[in-house]
């Protein structure tokens, strides 16, 4: 018994009647074959949704403590500065010189506390320039400062350059030029301290005493203490320890504070300067 010949073409015979191919080729087909996706099973959707999907942390407990619980959380933070010695209460005293804004200081004092301001600027990071008509008395300190390095820069009166102060290099700069310094070509900027030292309270002191934002003064004769307490207004019960302060104290004041610091040297300062000492 014949069968009438299959009317399928070639390359699909074999195939189950019915079927639609995926693709048919057209007078335009450029060859590429389309891929046709799928649909993802609602199992797959509802993996890639589902909450938590993925890597997890550790499970811990919540870091939690109540409102009256908060003020334990705290840390004590003080002033930031050269460390210039303790007060009468046994506390710190700290002089911020590196500022924001322009600072005058005025140290009425010997060689010996002025240097020791200016190691421990050199220690906070702080550009140090020293001013002065006695570059010998200076040298040996710029040479040991920084541990090598150029921190300390000794420069004769009058001839500072610009300094280029910036908050991330503060500049202190100390004038060491007798007891009528000139006009100087550097003066106090933002980030730039400047820091003139006077030997004693002279003629032309109360200038200076004047326009300081600041002001230490070490033992100083009775005669001396009337214009300080003409000019900066300190207290009578305070300026009567002047007379008779030791070598390292000294009195900070502003026309509204006062207090007395004592200056206590590290051995590595007193191997350099010596010991405390009022005069040079």
């Amino acid at each position: 018994m014949s069968h009438p010949a299959s009317t399928m073409p070639p390359g699909q015979q074999g195939r189950a009647p019915g079927r639609t191919p995926a693709h048919v080729a057209s007078p335009t087909d450029t060859g590429m074959i389309p891929i046709i996706r799928q649909p993802e099973a609602p199992q797959q959707q509802r993996r890639i949704f589902s909450p938590g999907f993925g890597l997890r942390g550790p499970r811990r407990n919540r870091h939690v403590v109540s409102a009256d619980e908060l003020a334990a959380i705290s840390m004590p933070i003080g002033d930031d500065g050269v460390l210039i010695g303790t007060d009468p209460e046994q506390q710190p005293a700290v002089l911020g010189l590196s500022r924001p804004t322009a600072f005058d200081v005025v140290l009425v004092g010997g060689l010996w506390l002025a240097q020791v301001l200016a190691l421990r600027a050199a220690a906070t990071g702080a550009r140090v320039g020293v001013e002065t008509g006695r570059p010998q008395a200076w040298q040996q300190l710029a040479q040991a400062a920084g541990g090598g390095q150029q921190c300390v820069t000794v420069y004769p009166v009058g001839r500072v350059p610009a300094q280029g102060p910036s908050v991330s290099s503060p500049v202190v700069l100390f004038r060491d030029c007798g007891i009528r310094p000139p006009r100087g070509r550097v003066t106090s900027v933002p980030w730039q301290a400047v820091v003139t030292v006077l030997p004693f309270v002279s003629e032309h002191a109360p200038r200076w005493l004047a326009q300081a934002h600041l002001v230490g003064i070490q033992r100083i004769s009775p005669y001396e203490t009337e214009a300080v307490r003409d000019t900066l207004g300190v207290p009578e019960e305070q300026l009567q320890h002047l007379p008779t302060l030791h070598d390292g104290v000294a009195l900070w004041c502003t026309r509204k504070h006062q207090k007395f610091v004592m200056t206590e040297p590290t051995d590595a300062e007193t191997g350099l300067l010596g010991v405390a000492r009022r005069m040079d």
